[in-house]
């Protein structure tokens, strides 16, 4: 995915630079002194970009404390059940489960590409577009992701297990946080698991565990030497929490706070809490944008993505189609990163809108828009496969899983989804007891 910036001539400029500065060096042209002299300039302006954090108003609007977060929230249901129930949750559960890893697995190979290259190669392998099941080929068959699958692996005929992913890794990560350290796990613990379960890590989950590797406190991994603080990285991770809390929005997003704290900031880490309290009202409504809805009570009223969400609510009666929808995103976000909380949460919004409550139509539409569509498709069909259940979705989408998960954690490459289920469902009743 290309870069994209708000400064976007500075980037020209600094990339016309690095270019001139790679010929004189071929050239053997006496440039150390200059380059030297340049460094240390740029380190400088970065260190103070570092130290700019918000102030006054702007931070009373997006603080990072949870007890500040709550006070900034909306009313809100907080808690919609007064007691847990396993009766219709397990089919819930495993719709919610199911519906998220096909929504990965269809947007994985295709991850950021744009509507017209997406649109290229369905045309190219005959199949439909937006695509309604997984893709027959991939355009890199044999490039490896996550250092165990090959991006043949997440074709229709190539499919042998649900393949690896980090979004889904992430997911079952959770699991075995609430597992090993109960439904009151401390970031620090976040923390600590991570160095025992995670061998590799992208953008902002790198930064914070090889800050942890380095020794750097669980307070200041998430922000020492980050930029990425408020990329989508903390919203991929919101399901398990959401999973393990049903009912309970206030609770979900809670866990999610404490998960989120690692690694991110301010509307990053309001993204891992509104989809994990919706998420968890999910499994109580029959309306997948009343529960998103119900996931904004949780987040400050006066953040960016609390705005932006409402942006995007207020859109949804004007949208044509998929088309439409990516065009609103990009003219309302400009030049913001790709891979971006913000502008991937309203594009979910609308995956799920223009979906309805046809789990194949909001996969579907969601990676056909683009942006990190991976993670977006994931997370809508966790949303809309809490709904709807299992049942409801089309066994083309599950049957190549053959029952199985592969992950990239250190002694935990396996998972079935029938012991996903059961997990999580004794995690659910281990959170309500507490």
């Amino acid at each position: 995915m290309p870069r994209r910036s708000y400064f976007q001539e500075l980037a020209e400029d600094m990339d016309k630079l690095l270019l001139w500065a790679d010929v004189r060096h071929e050239q053997h042209a006496k440039i150390a002194r200059r380059i030297a002299k340049l460094h240390k300039h740029v380190r400088a302006v970065g260190e103070e970009l570092v130290q700019a954090e918000p102030t006054g108003k702007l931070a009373r609007r997006e603080p990072d404390k949870l007890r500040d977060i709550r006070a900034a929230r909306p009313d809100g249901p907080r808690k919609i059940w007064k007691k847990f129930t396993a009766a219709g949750f397990t089919n819930r559960l495993k719709g919610a489960w199911l519906a998220r890893a096909a929504g990965c697995t269809l947007g994985a190979i295709v991850e950021g590409w744009s509507i017209e290259d997406m649109e290229a190669m369905a045309e190219y392998s005959g199949v439909d577009f937006p695509p309604t099941d997984y893709w027959p080929v991939a355009a890199t068959p044999q490039r490896v992701r996550y250092g165990l699958s090959r991006c043949a692996d997440y074709t229709r005929d190539g499919m042998k297990h649900m393949p690896v992913d980090d979004d889904l890794t992430y997911t079952l990560l959770g699991l075995l946080i609430l597992e090993e350290y109960g439904p009151d796990f401390t970031t620090k613990q976040v923390g600590q698991a991570w160095r025992k379960y995670l061998p590799m890590a992208y953008t902002a989950e790198k930064v914070a565990l090889d800050n942890l590797n380095a020794g750097v406190s669980w307070k200041k991994a998430g922000v020492k030497n980050n930029p990425y603080m408020e990329w989508i990285g903390a919203d991929i991770r919101s399901d398990p929490w959401g999973y393990a809390a049903p009912g309970w929005p206030e609770k979900a997003a809670e866990l999610a706070y404490r998960d989120a704290y690692i690694s991110h900031r301010y509307n990053g880490i309001y993204g891992e809490m509104f989809f994990a309290a919706a998420i968890a009202a999910a499994f109580t409504m029959d309306d997948h944008l009343d529960e998103c809805r119900s996931g904004m009570t949780e987040i400050p009223a006066k953040c960016r993505l609390y705005k932006d969400l409402t942006w995007a609510f207020g859109q949804i009666e004007k949208l044509e189609d998929f088309r439409h929808a990516r065009r609103l995103v990009d003219k309302r976000f400009g030049k913001m990163s790709g891979v971006h909380t913000n502008n991937n949460a309203a594009l979910t919004i609308f995956g799920l809108a223009l979906g309805g409550l046809d789990v194949t139509k909001v996969l579907s539409i969601t990676v056909a828009m683009g942006l990190d569509n991976d993670c977006t498709a994931a997370t809508a069909g966790s949303l809309v496969g809490a709904v709807v259940g299992a049942k409801a979705i089309d066994p083309h989408w599950t049957r190549p899983f053959r029952g199985k998960v592969r992950t990239y954690m250190i002694d935990r490459e396996w998972f079935t989804n029938v012991d996903i289920v059961k997990r999580f469902t004794a995690a659910a009743k281990a959170v309500w007891e507490t």
